[in-house]
This record gives structure tokens, C-alpha cells and sequence, in this order.
């Protein structure tokens, strides 16, 4: 779907609101088409409710809409569908689900902002395909809707004309492909400079989890490891040691993690050390060689690796994009406070 082209007419994009919606979903798209229009872009965006009137977001905030649902006849752009915090209520909404669908036919391309990706499945349009949503959200998306193939750890999914993106800034992103696709590279950037956001936000929805909780397991001497794992992440924790420390064989161990947890002892005791590590390069100035040992590494190199593999980012680009804004970085003259390349953080 090329629009870039001479003498082409704005596109239009229609942003479905209704009562509970969040309101950065709606305006952080709106924001993003704007804006391009500044740059190049040509976008005629539209709030539609299902009555026309102005409803309330879940932030207390009213919004007022340009068009009813019933009065959009002619076919359209972009439709975008964002979420709200009380995405179950939404569900049981039969008049929302039926404006998704009719708003959807009309649409060449509909796109969902976090949970608004519930809204498309409950109103049956992401069946066999592939789709995101927040990650706190998405093994419910899962199992709630087993024929759409989620991807938990995407900032966005395309398939077909159906895009999905997961929290709420997602939709910002989400958008910013969307205007690449219609406009170009030159207008998408101009975009995401004006809006001081990334073009290509690193790493995936993983960089953004809690801290793992020790799996509920039926099996006390399981239990045992695991709580010894979470609870001294930095200790030596082999398969033999984790072994010989509930009295069961090796084999007996794999197969208990394999069965009550899931993975691997080795991919759990990972997992349990590089959430450590993200507690500690958040909270705290040590540099990444003492985080490293600390969190069971050993060394900043098999951090640095873990962090790739696992989050899509180095341990200093997680330190410098999750620990502050960046206010206070720098002092009265100007000096920089904080050093945070990965080389410093290896001094």
C-alpha cells in the first residue's frame, strides 16, 4: 500500500473512541499523522464514536468525535482501534464489537493499539493471523483467542492489513510505520525527530517485564531450588549443585523443571539472573564487570550476550533508557554526570 505518489489526495485516517478508551492510544496515533502533514504527509484524521457524541476516557478526559459510526459509508485508509484498561467489559460490548467490524470493512488497512488487539479478535478479524498486545496481556489474548498466533515480545505485528501493536507508546510506533509505508523514510524520520521517539525503538516488549515470579510448582522440593535460585541469583547454580541440593538425580531434575516450569533449569537460572541484573542497572551505579558478578555472569562479556540474546539491547543501553529521562545528566556547567557507554561501564 503505496500512497507516496504525485497528485495523490490525503489519506484518511478514522481513530475509534469510545467511553473507558485510554486516552495516549488515541492521541498518540493522532500525534504521529499530524504531524506528518508538517513534513510532506497528507492525513485527514477523524474521530468516530458509535453515536457520534464525545465520551470520556479512562483518564477522566472528554473527546470529542467528528463523525458517528453509522454515517461512515465511502471506503477509507486507515482505522485505528485503540484499548482501555477494562478491555473484559469491552468484550461483552455487542454494539462496540459490531462498530470494530463495519469500520473495519471499509478500511484497506486497521490497526490496534494494546489492548484495542482484543477488540479485533473478540470481533473476529485477527483469526489465523498473527498479533500483539501488551505483554501483561498477552497470554490472556492467547488463550482467550486460540487461533490468533501471538507474538508476546513484538513492539508491532503486521499481517496482511491487520496491525497489531503492543502498549500504549506502540501505537506511536505502529504509526510511524505506517507513515514510512505511505510517505517514505525522509517523512517518518522528520516524524519521529519532531516527536523526539526512536524510528526503530531496540529491543522487544521483554526489556519492559517484571521481575519473574518463582512458578507455582505441586513438587516442595522443586520449590525449594527455585526459591534458592530468586532468592541468591549469583550462586552457582549447575544442574548438579541444583541437584544434589534437592537429593534427586540430574534426569529426575530436568524432567521436574520440564514438566512444573516449563524450560530448562539452565534457561530458568538465566532468566532469574538477567531479571537481577535489570533490577540492579535501574537502581544502582555499579559498574557492569561487578553487576555481572553479582547476577551470577561472571564476567560483563556474558552479560552483554545474555542481554542481546534475551532483550534485544546491551546491558548500558538498558541502564541509560530504563534508569532515567535523562533529566539531570548533566551538571550547572554543562558537564556530563554519568558516563553511560558501555565502555565506561566496564572501567
Amino acid at each position: 500500500m503505496n500512497h507516496n505518489r504525485p497528485g495523490a489526495g490525503p489519506l484518511t485516517v478514522t481513530v475509534l473512541v469510545f467511553p473507558g478508551v485510554r486516552l495516549l492510544d488515541v492521541t498518540g496515533p493522532i500525534e504521529v499523522f499530524t504531524s506528518a502533514n508538517d513534513f510532506g504527509g497528507r492525513y485527514r484524521v477523524r474521530i468516530a464514536s458509535e453515536d457520534g457524541a464525545a465520551v470520556i476516557t479512562s483518564a477522566g478526559t472528554r473527546i470529542s468525535a467528528d463523525v458517528r459510526v453509522d454515517d461512515v459509508r465511502e471506503p477509507y485508509d486507515v482505522l485505528v482501534v485503540p484499548g482501555g484498561p477494562e478491555w473484559e467489559t469491552l468484550l461483552k460490548d455487542d454494539a462496540l464489537l459490531g462498530a470494530v467490524r463495519r469500520l473495519h470493512g471499509l478500511a484497506r488497512c486497521t490497526a490496534s493499539v494494546c489492548t484495542g488487539a482484543f477488540l479485533l479478535a473478540a470481533a473476529g478479524l485477527l483469526r489465523g493471523r498473527r498479533a500483539v498486545t501488551h505483554w501483561r496481556q498477552s497470554r490472556q489474548l492467547a488463550v482467550r483467542f486460540p487461533s490468533v498466533r501471538v507474538e508476546p515480545d513484538a513492539v508491532f505485528v503486521r499481517d496482511g492489513p491487520m496491525m497489531t501493536s503492543a502498549g500504549v507508546s506502540a501505537g506511536i510506533d505502529l504509526s510511524l510505520a505506517l507513515v514510512e509505508e505511505h510517505w517514505g523514510a525522509r517523512v517518518a524520520r522528520a516524524v519521529a525527530k519532531d516527536m523526539v521517539v526512536f524510528m526503530q525503538r531496540p529491543g522487544g516488549q521483554s526489556q519492559f517485564s517484571v521481575r519473574s515470579q518463582v512458578p507455582h510448582s505441586r513438587q516442595e522440593t522443586l520449590r525449594g531450588v527455585l526459591d534458592a535460585v530468586a532468592e541468591n541469583p549469583g550462586a552457582p547454580h549447575t544442574l548438579a549443585a541444583m541437584s544434589r541440593r534437592a537429593g534427586l538425580s540430574v534426569r529426575h531434575m530436568s524432567r521436574l523443571f520440564d514438566e512444573e516450569v516449563g524450560t530448562t533449569p539452565a534457561r530458568y537460572v538465566e532468566q532469574v539472573r538477567l531479571e537481577a541484573a535489570q533490577v540492579l542497572l535501574e537502581t544502582g551505579d555499579d559498574p557492569l564487570p561487578v553487576v555481572a558478578r553479582h547476577t551470577g555472569f561472571g564476567s560483563a562479556e556474558s552479560l552483554r550476550r545474555a542481554f542481546v540474546r534475551q532483550l534485544g539491547v546491551t546491558p548500558g543501553a538498558f541502564r541509560t533508557s530504563f534508569r532515567t529521562t535523562g533529566v539531570g545528566r548533566t551538571g550547572a556547567n554543562g558537564e556530563k554526570r554519568e558516563e553511560e557507554t558501555e565502555q565506561d561501564g566496564q572501567a
